[in-house]
């Protein structure tokens, strides 16, 4: 991940230079239709457009696409959305890879274990999760950062994510009632990771104040990441 930040691009939008993580690609299909390359790995000339729904909704209204590309281009009748569920998809994938890498854990109870041991690397709640629930996961993962600073780690970060209903998750991993999870040690669980991060990014958005789902301690973080 490290060599994949320190790679730039331009954003065709905002003219800024960005680390690939933080852009996603664009590419003509053979139909001439505009796709997003989330693996930026298609062959062809691709456009690079900053890793937000508002930023690509832009670059459409803009037709930063054409002008990049210097050609004709066709556009999905939902360019943000589609690029949205394709993070999706990557981002279940990869959780159904560190599952069968034994690099998933589900269960209020295993994973509040992992927590007090600080033995993961993610923190996994689903966006229909209790308040109650939540509120008892939060308070260890809270607690393991503090701790962490107490004793002077650095660089210590387990993130918190919360961007599927329990029932996408289920769905995609073959599990029901998939609440509480969590992620450990291992490349399978990392690059889950990596596409949680991409994926929360992407969609980015304000607390909802009637939810509280996306602030702690009243600072606004990405959405589903806290």
């Amino acid at each position: 991940m490290a060599q994949r930040d320190q790679t730039t691009r331009m954003c065709a939008l905002t003219r800024a230079e960005k680390p690939v993580a933080e852009l996603i690609r664009f590419v003509l299909g053979p139909d001439g239709v505009l796709v997003p390359d989330t693996e930026a790995k298609a062959e062809g000339r691709g456009v690079w457009i900053s890793l937000s729904h508002d930023a690509v909704a832009e670059a459409v209204k803009k037709k930063v696409f054409g002008r990049s590309l210097k050609t004709e281009v066709g556009l999905p009748e939902d360019l943000p959305g589609l690029t949205e569920l394709r993070l999706v998809q990557r981002y279940l994938g990869a959780l159904s890879m560190a599952k069968k890498a034994g690099q998933f854990v589900s269960g209020a109870m295993k994973v509040r274990g992992l927590l007090e041991t600080g033995n993961l690397i993610a923190l996994i709640t689903a966006t229909d999760a209790s308040a109650d629930g939540r509120s008892k996961m939060v308070g260890p993962w809270k607690a393991l950062h503090h701790a962490a600073r107490e004793e002077g780690i650095s660089g210590f970060d387990v993130p918190h994510f919360e961007l599927l209903s329990s029932e996408q998750l289920g769905l995609a991993l073959g599990l029901e009632n998939v609440i509480h999870a969590a992620l450990t040690k291992g490349a399978a669980a990392q690059a889950a990771v990596e596409k949680a991060r991409r994926l929360a990014l992407y969609t980015a958005k304000p607390t909802d104040e009637g939810t509280g789902r996306h602030a702690v301690d009243g600072d606004l973080l990405p959405n589903g990441q806290v």
